[in-house]
């Protein structure tokens, strides 16, 4: 029994989802050997095409292999970042399956734990709007292996953002996240399994994009 279900456990799929940008990510795994991901550079088509791409992708799985749905839930693009999370809801909702939304920010922390051997803090900071900036700052903890929030994502003007890194007091690798963001959608997988096994179930409804601004100034 005990074998069964644990090949039952490793058979259950995972999907995440990444279009904050004019770029559609998409990666997929069991986390137990077999994961994959892919880019693609969609532009305006993005909202016609999600569902094409994604009905693709899955393959050989289907809708039932899966656990799970996370999707980057911004900052970023308006319009790409609201498609995203729209999808992850609507997947969520009929699969009867937790949704994980997760930061953008938290999602290019993470992708630089691994390069960093000594640095432990990670700032983060992606051009917004009207000459402001977004920025988050976050702390890699080996002992859970998780990412803690040591400044919540945010809009700051960049002479804001630069009294606070002035002013902290630890040692810390500041990340610009300019493009490639759709390259972190295995990223954006991966920190939402790290809440998976500690048994989050968050429903569908609880997926919130976060624009950080208004897309037209007011």
């Amino acid at each position: 029994m005990t074998t069964e279900l644990k090949h039952l456990t490793a058979t259950k799929y995972a999907l995440s989802l990444h279009t904050t940008t004019p770029e559609l990510g998409l990666a997929i795994s069991n986390f137990a050997g077999d994961t994959r991901s892919q880019i693609w550079n969609l532009g305006r088509d993005l909202s016609s095409l999600i569902h094409r791409y994604l009905i693709e992708f899955i393959k050989p799985q289907t809708w039932a292999d899966f656990s799970f749905i996370a999707v980057a839930k911004g900052p970023g693009g308006f319009t790409g970042t609201r498609i995203g999370v729209v999808t992850a809801r609507t997947l969520g909702q009929q699969l009867d399956i937790p949704v994980f939304a997760i930061s953008t920010l938290a999602a290019v922390a993470w992708a630089e734990v691994g390069k960093s051997q000594n640095i432990k803090t990670f700032a983060v900071e992606m051009p917004a709007q009207r000459g402001q900036i977004f920025v988050a700052i976050y702390q890699f903890e080996p002992d859970t292996s998780k990412l803690k929030v040591c400044l919540s994502d945010r809009v700051l003007t960049p002479e804001a953002w630069q009294k606070t890194l002035a002013t902290w007091n630890t040692n810390y690798q500041l990340i610009q996240a300019q493009s490639g963001l759709a390259g972190t959608v295995t990223s954006i997988l991966e920190l939402a399994n790290l809440d998976w096994q500690e048994g989050k179930f968050p429903n569908w409804s609880e997926a919130l994009p976060y624009y950080g601004q208004h897309p037209v100034e007011l």
